[in-house]
């Protein structure tokens, strides 16, 4: 897949997550409390948590901060790129993504000012406030860069590997509605939000950004008449 072709759905992608995610977030500021849904989610993930479930789930949520987005987001550049500076080009690329738009994130929660759910039904440890949960955006922009990576350098595993991508993506949100430390509301705000900074960033890189990909000059005009030997001057 050319990297340039990404530029059209991304853009597309990044103004409806925005579109949604702006909807979302004046609902929650308007109304700091629990949403149409929230209430009911989190009433039955307590009254359904056993302690397997429950151990399960925090490895998973853990998987969602700290060092493990960064080391997927290295492992995401090495497999986008061909050559090493591709590679170097892309890792520090998705490092930027990551760590860009969890400081956005993290304006955006204190600008929403939205209080978690209450304490009591906690199975994990958790800070701050609750609008656009954390955890799912870093997962979700994670998986997303990974996700993008697999399309650009791994045809033929992507049809695997990315369903398992965005299934891990997807379950370190849920995890924390299961968790108790999160409303729905607050995950898929993150999920929004994960879409719409990933959109603006792919489309950014591939409009702005050199011709990276051997690929990505296959729609490149080429010059019929010159001449074939290569010693002859036109």
């Amino acid at each position: 897949m050319r990297f340039r072709s990404l530029a059209g759905p991304a853009g597309a992608a990044a103004l409806g997550a925005w579109a949604a995610f702006g909807v979302l977030a004046a609902v929650v500021a308007h109304d700091h409390g629990p949403l149409y849904l929230d209430q009911g989610l989190l009433s039955w993930s307590v009254g359904d948590r056993p302690p397997v479930a429950v151990a399960v789930a925090r490895g998973l949520t853990d998987t969602g901060t700290g060092v493990v987005p960064y080391v997927l987001v290295v492992l995401a550049g090495l497999v986008a790129g061909r050559t090493a500076r591709q590679r170097l080009v892309a890792v520090l690329l998705g490092a930027l993504c990551l760590g860009a738009g969890q400081a956005l994130r993290y304006g955006v929660m204190e600008l929403v000012a939205r209080a978690r759910p209450p304490q009591y039904d906690w199975q994990t440890e958790a800070s701050g406030w609750s609008f656009p949960s954390g955890h799912t955006t870093t997962a979700a922009l994670t998986a997303g860069l990974l996700i993008t990576a697999l399309c650009l350098g791994a045809p033929r595993g992507r049809a695997v590997l990315c369903p398992l991508v965005a299934c891990w993506g997807a379950g370190v949100g849920l995890t924390r509605v299961f968790l108790g430390v999160h409303w729905f509301t607050d995950v898929l705000g993150g999920w929004l939000f994960a879409v719409g900074w990933l959109g603006v960033f792919v489309l950014a890189a591939a409009r702005w950004l050199p011709v990276s990909h051997p690929d990505d000059a296959a729609g490149e005009p080429v010059e019929t008449d010159a001449p074939r030997d290569p010693r002859r001057r036109g």
